[in-house]
């Protein structure tokens, strides 16, 4: 027998239709997952002005509702990984996202974004961006007005926007030195007092205007467009004490840093108990299991434990699959990108290239030149033992023997002409996983381990970001029908996975008020067919500003999804409706 409902009066409240009806929305009869991990109940659901009504059987009538019987009701997804810094201000639909139920995105991860930013340096973040997150120069340039300088302006501007769901954003370290120090900031030149007494204090100030942290890059990886290391590359570590202190100052603010996974997780992790000890701030960054070597993973849980255990607060973002790039012709890598003779054949149109491709010397060519130097991105596309065909569905955890070097192996040939013939085969329209971590052992053990610490949340989406490379803000989709719907014993239930997905990825970045479903709370929800759910293949789009292109993937199932109240989308279909708004964070509401 199910309780009565939790209701919550709201007499000033409109209806959406009917003038007689109780609720906006009432949704029925759906199994609801709410977020916190607890128990899934067969009930409703009722939403009026913005939050939920009610819970349970809900006897009264919306002027809208929503037959959800054998579908499950989830809160609205926390995307804690994104950058929409520049998307949320030159489109309304932050898609991948937004179709895969999230309901709110944390952009300004990795320390790169365009505030606070002069005039002059408009052209150097652009860099740095399209270096770190494979947005192209014309697409930043036109696509953005650029009528900011200071952090608070920046977020004023994209409060001022329209958008599906809600943001939320860090203050970007690469910005921020290069801001405080000029072109000493962005030749990595030693901070002076005077610049990290300024770093502070611009920190405090974003804190107090919204931001909801302070973000930065170790990632050697990490490289602007022309091939340099960005601003934050191997940074003093007092560098970061102090610009948390700014935090501190405020009072508010999470801590975001990719680490070094070149040097080693366990070794990079003693720059977060500095920053902690430093700042008493807490701090989220990325992890993931190598391929191959010792997982070396299990040691930062361990230090995870011991930071939490200690007094301070710190969380891993785990990514649900192989972490990765996708590689094709249309796209910003493949695997002959960069040798010589491709330069000859790169402005061609797709078929054009195909039909140069077939050409015995062009083959010969291809297959025994070497890569010339390049963005290091460029070169993971020749990791052959990890490099996969990627099709429709799209196995994001194949089978070793499905590898280039795999392949090669059992047709005693080279990855190199299997590559090459699966270009041929699919008139150069065949994708390419490159599953470069989270793939220990051809397996998603480490991945399911990890996404189950106390201290893990599911995050890494790149919403925003990798335009030509990446599509993995489809990852909550991923995680429901991988880990959820799967079987063996890899599997998570119902209620975890959507807990993963909601509170607990919530308050890792500082988020409390959302997450859940809970009377009174806000009406971010989902209606989802877990059985029809399917992710499809990721393909290429073009409605970037300037006619960019970028990949965008699709999911079935999502029957509705609410944010504060408004259906943004029903049955996997924009409805064109723009209750997005910025979340400012407890810095904000403090200073207030």
């Amino acid at each position: 027998m199910l309780p009565p409902p939790i209701l919550a009066h709201h007499p000033e409240r409109e209806t959406t239709g009917d003038s007689m009806a109780d609720y906006d929305w009432v949704i029925r009869g759906g199994t609801i997952a709410d977020g916190t991990g607890g128990d899934l109940i067969e009930g409703d659901v009722a939403i009026a002005a913005g939050r939920i009504a009610a819970i349970g059987q809900v006897s009264g009538r919306g002027a809208e509702e929503i037959d959800a019987r054998g579908k499950v009701v989830t809160p609205g997804f926390i995307d804690v990984h994104t950058h929409y810094d520049g998307q949320c201000i030159w489109a309304e639909e932050l898609s991948p996202s937004s179709s895969h139920g999230v309901t709110t995105a944390v952009m300004g991860n990795c320390g790169v974004g365009f505030a606070p930013c002069r005039r002059e340096d408009h052209a150097m973040l652009i860099n740095v961006m399209e270096g770190v997150e494979d947005i192209p120069d014309v697409v930043m340039t036109e696509g953005l007005p650029w009528d900011w300088e200071t952090f608070p302006e920046y977020l004023d501007t994209v409060a001022a926007g329209k958008r599906d769901i809600d943001v939320a954003a860090y203050l970007p370290h690469s910005p921020l030195r290069v801001y405080a120090m000029g072109e000493r900031g962005a030749a990595r030149e030693v901070a002076t007092e005077d610049d990290l007494a300024l770093m502070r204090r611009l920190t405090a100030e974003a804190m107090r205007a919204g931001a909801i942290g302070f973000a930065t890059s170790r990632l050697s990886i990490h490289k602007t467009a022309d091939g340099n290391a960005i601003p934050t590359f191997d940074t003093d570590i007092a560098e970061l004490e102090a610009i948390t202190r700014g935090m501190a100052d405020a009072g508010a603010g999470t801590f975001q840093v990719v680490l070094d996974a070149f040097v080693g997780w366990d070794k990079e992790y003693p720059v977060i108990e500095r920053v902690i000890a430093a700042s008493g701030r807490p701090a989220t960054f990325t992890l993931a299991s190598g391929n191959d070597g010792p997982p070396r993973w299990r040691r930062v849980l361990e230090m995870l434990e011991r930071t939490n255990a200690g007094g301070g607060v710190a969380n891993a973002q785990v990514m649900p699959r192989p972490i990765g790039l996708i590689a094709g012709l249309e796209l910003t890598v493949h695997p002959f990108v960069l040798c010589p003779s491709w330069q000859k054949i790169a402005h061609l149109s797709i078929p054009e290239q195909v039909a140069a491709m077939r050409d015995p010397a062009m083959r010969a060519a291809l297959l025994s030149e070497d890569f010339t130097p390049g963005h290091p991105f460029n070169e993971l596309a020749r990791n052959w033992r990890w490099l996969f065909p990627l099709d429709n569905p799209p196995d994001y955890a194949p089978p070793a023997h499905m590898s280039m070097a795999g392949q090669a192996a059992a047709r005693g040939c080279t990855p190199q002409e299997v590559a090459y013939d699966r270009l041929l085969e699919t008139e150069g329209r065949g994708l390419f996983l490159a599953a470069l971590g989270n793939y220990e052992n051809a397996s998603l053990e480490s991945a399911h381990e990890m996404l189950r610490h106390p201290h893990c949340v599911p995050g890494l989406g790149d919403g925003g970001a990798h335009y030509g490379a990446i599509c993995d803000a489809s990852y909550s989709t991923y995680l429901l029908t991988q880990f959820v719907k799967g079987d063996g014993s890899l599997q998570l239930g119902l209620a975890e996975a959507v807990h993963m997905l909601g509170q607990k990825a919530a308050r890792a970045v500082g988020l409390d008020d959302r997450g859940t479903l809970k009377v009174g709370g806000r009406a971010d929800c989902n209606v989802i067919d877990l059985d029809g759910l399917t992710l499809h293949l990721p393909e290429v789009v073009r409605d970037l500003p300037a006619g960019g292109r970028r990949l965008h993937q699709r999911a079935t199932g999502y029957e509705a999804t609410f944010v504060a109240g408004a259906m943004i989308r029903r049955f996997d279909e924009a409805t064109g409706a723009r209750p997005g708004q910025l979340v400012r964070g407890a810095g904000y509401r403090a200073a207030a």
